[in-house]
């Protein structure tokens, strides 16, 4: 039987490495990581486990997988987050609207997220604080500050805790989101018209956005930069069968912006940077290579052009593959665990040769995904991830 030989955070950078560890490393509990707290209700029912869920992320209602449930499924990060800032409430306020009640979380943009108490699964913009801003409105608006020292308040000495006392990789909460908070302001169909009728606005917010990022990534990474392993950052530029928009507006307008907040990434620390775009990207990883990324999650291997083995051909020995354990969105959540299993085990086959992959779902864990096919994800994933 194979046995471990490296600590998880030997592991994890090893694989990042592009070389071979005794076994693939596994993730869970991050921000496009994680599980959704429905589906970690049903599984800690079906092992039989008490405990008192934390919800990581209201938005989208992850739970945070305790140390217990960490350990179980042999997981080899741990995360490292900011917070926000010292005046910020971030509390969930419940309101009374069209007969029903609701959960609004106003961000520190001022965009809202809610959710009806009757449906419970995620939070959905309900207020675009920029829908009908003008470029002018833009210099005039009450950006949050990026490098405000309070959300750094603590956070090297829970590092130098988390690097000291365990041997686990440490990831940093997701982060670096210049393009997507963008229509998170403007809304999704009026960014789209400025992308074809205002690029300027277009411009003016993202300088806004990356200015932001800039002076977060200064102050955190001033802080942890030397203790973390991965940085985690990204924007959804890709759905089903392709980028969500004009890829010549992506390279002339967005990718430089994105490709200087790598650079920076790159002078204040020596950790892996982690970029999430889901969807059918096969096209723009060249882009992504550019801008100095080196890994790419969630890997979304049901999408177009998305196969395991030719991504792996093409693209292994550059970028680390973070991700795509399964098909997420057909057998995950129907499947019976023994398909499962065999999904699993013909993926890691063709990522895992010559390291350059750590293992996780294709996303997050959702609500509905039966207890037995998570166990059954996790479990092939340790059993078939072991190098001979």
């Amino acid at each position: 039987m194979s046995k471990e030989r490296l600590t998880s955070r030997q592991r994890v950078q090893t694989a990042l490495s592009h070389q071979q560890p005794d076994r693939v490393p596994i993730d869970l509990g991050g921000f496009q990581t994680g599980i959704h707290r429905i589906a970690y209700q049903s599984l800690l029912d079906h092992l039989g486990w008490t405990e008192e869920i934390v919800i990581l992320d209201p938005v989208q209602q992850l739970a945070k997988p305790s140390e217990k449930i960490l350990q179980r499924f042999h997981i080899d990060t741990r995360y490292l987050c900011a917070r926000g800032p010292d005046g910020f409430d971030g509390s969930i306020k419940i309101r009374q609207r069209d007969g029903r009640t609701w959960h609004d979380l106003t961000d520190e943009f001022g965009v809202v997220w809610s959710m009806p108490e009757d449906q419970g699964l995620y939070m959905d913009i309900s207020h675009h604080p920029l829908a009908e801003a003008t470029i002018s409105d833009i210099v005039d608006y009450p950006f949050p500050k990026g490098g405000d020292p309070s959300r750094f308040a603590g956070i090297r000495q829970q590092a130098i805790q988390m690097h000291n006392e365990t041997s686990y990789a440490i990831c940093t909460g997701i982060g670096g989101v210049i393009y997507e908070y963008c229509w998170y302001l403007r809304g999704l169909e009026r960014w789209f018209m400025d992308m074809l009728e205002n690029p300027s606005f277009c411009e003016a917010l993202l300088d806004r956005m990356l200015a932001y990022w800039t002076d977060f990534y200064s102050g955190f990474l001033k802080e942890v930069g030397d203790l973390v392993d991965v940085v985690m950052i990204g924007d959804d530029l890709a759905g089903q069968a392709g980028p969500l928009f004009n890829p010549d507006f992506y390279r002339r307008i967005v990718k430089p912006r994105q490709k200087a907040l790598v650079q920076h990434l790159r002078s204040l620390t020596q950790a892996k940077i982690w970029y999430h775009t889901c969807g059918a990207c096969h096209s723009l990883i060249p882009d992504l290579l550019d801008n100095g990324i080196d890994i790419l999650n969630p890997v979304q291997i049901s999408c177009s052009d998305m196969n395991p083995a030719d991504l792996k051909a093409q693209y292994g020995d550059r970028i680390t593959f973070w991700g795509g354990g399964i098909d997420a969105q057909h057998v995950l959540p129907f499947a019976s665990p023994d398909e499962v299993r065999k999904d699993v085990q013909r993926n890691i086959e063709a990522f895992k040769p010559g390291g350059g992959y750590v293992f996780n779902n294709v996303h997050n864990i959702q609500a509905g995904v039966p207890a037995e096919n998570i166990i059954a994800l996790f479990d092939a994933a340790y059993e078939f991830g072991f190098y001979e």
